[in-house]
């Protein structure tokens, strides 16, 4: 450009100071078809006179255009504009276009457990082999790692299944979460499937999703998963697979459903090097020809559905003033962890609220977690009065989904690392494991300015019945007694509250040496006393009207109502609910200190029952629980506490004691009612003997669960901690308290 062209250009910016604000002289610049814009980038001006820069901003105001700076981005909050980031997947994912959506239904009845008939055959597939292959998804193994992600994965063409055949059915599992390995038809309407191991992993086969289509309604079909590698399962006890059929959606607005006939888990022949694999095998007849169906282990939640429940809270006025979302941190694929603050905007810094933690789906094919959570996120951000008091009380810090690159490929249980992340709470590889060391970093941050009063982690369990918790305690007898039963409080709470699918007597509180790497012992050992694990069977409930059904999807949502509502009677100002709890606690302390197993051990059978956790490959925990087991534990938590050795003899010699004092207390009609128990639940006949210990203890009446609890009135005025007499009908008050150290040592004197 010319020297004259340049002084041409400046003359034709020159603008007086008296109109340079003015209407008249910002039109030069801008043109005609911008008038009604109200606010307008400086780059989006075709004229030299502006920087190119979008931090500028035109904002048409009064007849003229002001100028004024953009406010700083948020970082890590969630936009409220546009659709929230793209999920990612490993490079080499194949990934089909069609997004999958199911609607939300409840049935209009509980759902009945299966019942077996003793005429479920044991199908085995010796020449599977030599049969028709009708999918079979892309080798997962190319890299012996996870390598880098891209939005959508695998951007070549995709292999379209088998569709020629005029009776074959059509198999897909490339969306997400969805698992599928392999089909093989091996009859007419047979078909054996391989569910795909965890990424990067050669085992935890469980969570299976995929869609099927080309049905044909009225012929029966029979589907057999031959690679699990579970030797119990709740399939055993009556669970039944999940279906869902678009047709019925779409024409009778009905969602995932338990369907089957003839199910039966069995071991079958397919073992390799050792290992032992087994089988699910169920008839059913589809309803429609020609539809599009899914089967499902559990209820699926996808990360996209957290996404877009998400974007609905941040996008509303309301919601989003005491609700805060943020990014905390990044996954290996780059998918981003969100975590929630929840409470009323604090006017000053007031350190005196109490924080309570949640977090769930560290384990991504348990995906029951992510219901209750979704209840409790519905409750807690409601406009009832008791969500309000809770809001105003305590600070939340939800994380919904702490392992969404697991959740997006359909992984059952471990990370992209190939890692279970629930077993990495202590590790310093942030790199390797971002989501759980950056919410131990946040919750060690937050211990700093105030009180955690309760900390919980949400899983599903593959095998046990019914809701409940797992907690930690390293307090000995010899200590006081308030400090032992303080963690027993709010789950014995949450039990009278949903007696008809919380469980207290199958709650576990105890630490241990494999279960160091957890959330609930790390956060414990990080001074959080209230630090439990919720476990959700994926099956249903043995309690009360519930008995023999199915969970629904409301069913586990009410779980998050009926936490916060415990929330509620655990810091009620009126103490009676808590020295009630307290008083039950004292007396199944009482009863199990005066049955000794034997002189030589200082904790009775059932006391021992209540603390060993049933597992080591089941969500927190899923050990096998069979005697000759659980016995074992019991003389190794005795010999421990012995300064000498026991010799091989007198080990033996301490077991049959054990044995036949526990069977003298207890008496054989007790276990032959419970016996006849677990065979009218349609589950394993042979009789699992620490619930038949603690079902002693825990299965008299409480005076609480008949009762009918209406939201919104709960609280009492403040009475003395001397005497506390209690009034029938609630008032609510705005105020809650907190049990204190000092107050356990009241009660102990």
């Amino acid at each position: 450009m010319s020297e004259d062209s340049e002084e041409e250009d400046y003359s034709d910016r020159s603008i007086s100071d008296d109109d340079e604000l003015d209407e008249d002289s910002f039109m030069k610049f801008v043109s005609d078809d911008i008038h009604p814009c109200t606010l307008l980038a400086a780059d989006s001006v075709g004229d030299p006179f502006f920087p190119r820069t979008t931090q500028i901003l035109l904002e048409y105001q009064l007849g003229r255009w002001v100028p004024r700076l953009r406010g700083p981005r948020d970082l890590y909050g969630v936009s409220s504009s546009g659709p929230l980031s793209p999920t990612r997947w490993p490079y080499h994912c194949e990934v089909i276009d069609e997004k999958v959506q199911h609607i939300e239904w409840t049935p209009f009845v509980p759902e009945p457990v299966y019942v077996p008939t003793g005429m479920e055959i044991e199908p085995v597939y010796p020449n599977s082999k030599e049969e028709t292959v009708v999918y079979l998804a892309e080798d997962a193994y190319k890299e012996p790692c996870f390598v880098y992600s891209r939005v959508g994965g695998n951007r070549t063409s995709l292999k379209q299944p088998v569709d020629n055949c005029d009776n074959t059915l059509v198999f897909e599992a490339r969306f997400e979460s969805g698992n599928l390995q392999k089909v093989v038809k091996v009859a007419d309407h047979e078909y054996e499937l391989t569910v795909r191991p965890d990424l990067f992993t050669n085992k935890h086969t469980q969570w299976y999703y995929f869609q099927v289509t080309n049905t044909q309604a009225e012929i029966v079909y029979r589907f057999t998963i031959v690679n699990f590698t579970k030797p119990a399962s709740l399939y055993n006890r009556g669970m039944k697979p999940l279906f869902y059929s678009e047709k019925e959606a779409k024409t009778h607005n009905i969602g995932w459903q338990r369907i089957g006939d003839q199910i039966k888990y069995y071991k079958n022949n397919l073992g390799q090097d050792g290992r032992h694999f087994f089988s699910l095998t169920w008839t059913f007849q589809f309803p429609h020809s020609q539809d599009t169906c899914y089967f499902a282990h559990c209820y699926p939640y996808t990360y996209s559905n957290l996404q877009e429940y998400l974007s609905g809270i941040n996008s509303d006025p309301v919601r989003s003033k005491f609700c805060k979302i943020r990014v905390l941190c990044h996954t290996l694929a780059r998918n981003m962890v969100y975590v929630l603050t929840i409470t009323t905007p604090l006017k000053t810094s007031d350190s005196k609220r109490k924080a309570v933690i949640l977090t769930a789906r560290v384990h991504p094919g348990e995906t029951n977690s992510s219901w209750i959570m979704k209840g409790f996120l519905d409750y807690i951000l409601g406009d009832s009065s008791d969500a309000r008091l809770l809001r105003d009380t305590f600070i939340f810090k939800v994380v919904p989904m702490l392992n969404p690159d697991g959740v997006i490929v359909g992984n059952y249980r471990c990370s992209l690392a190939g890692r279970d992340l629930n077993r990495n709470y202590t590790s310093l590889l942030k790199e390797s494991f971002p989501s759980v060391w950056y919410t131990r970093n946040m919750i060690n941050r937050l211990m700093e300015k105030r009180e955690v009063i309760l900390y919980c982690d949400l899983h599903g369990h593959s095998r046990k019945q019914n809701i409940f918790m797992y907690g930690c305690d390293g307090s000995s007898r010899s200590k006081t007694k308030g400090l032992y039963l303080q963690q027993r409080i709010f789950p014995l709470m949450l039990s009278k509250n949903c007696p008809n699918i919380f469980s207290f007597s199958a709650c576990k509180f105890n630490v241990q040496k494999s279960k160091e790497g957890t959330g609930r012992v790390v956060m414990w050992k990080m001074g959080i006393r209230n630090s439990f694990t919720l476990e959700a069977t994926f099956c249903g409930s043995t309690l009360g009207n519930k008995r023999g059904t199915h969970f629904g999807t409301k069913d586990l949502e009410s779980m998050g109502y009926h936490f916060c509502d415990s929330l509620l009677d655990y810091c009620d100002p009126d103490r009676s609910k808590y020295y009630q709890c307290l008083k039950e606690l004292e007396e199944m302390e009482k009863h199990m200190s005066s049955e000794r197993v034997s002189d030589n051990t200082d904790a009775s059978l059932v006391e021992i029952s209540l603390d060993v956790e049933s597992s080591s490959r089941g969500s927190d925990s899923s050990e096998s629980n069979d005697t000759q087991t659980y016995l074992l534990k019991v003389t190794s938590q005795a010999r421990n506490k012995k300064k000498y050795l026991k010799t091989k003899r007198e080990r033996n010699a301490i077991l049959a004691n054990c044995q036949n004092n526990t069977q003298e207390v207890y008496g054989k009609e007790h276990l032959l009612q419970r016996h006849e128990e677990s065979n009218s639940d349609g589950n394993d006949p042979r009789i699992d003997a620490p619930d038949v210990y603690v079902a002693h203890c825990f299965r008299r009446p409480l005076p609480s669960q008949g009762v009918v609890k209406i939201p919104g009135q709960r609280f009492y005025p403040r009475k003395s901690w001397s005497r506390v007499t209690s009034p029938i009908e609630k008032q609510s008050k705005k105020m809650l308290i907190f049990p204190k150290q000092e107050d356990w040592h009241e009660l102990d004197r």
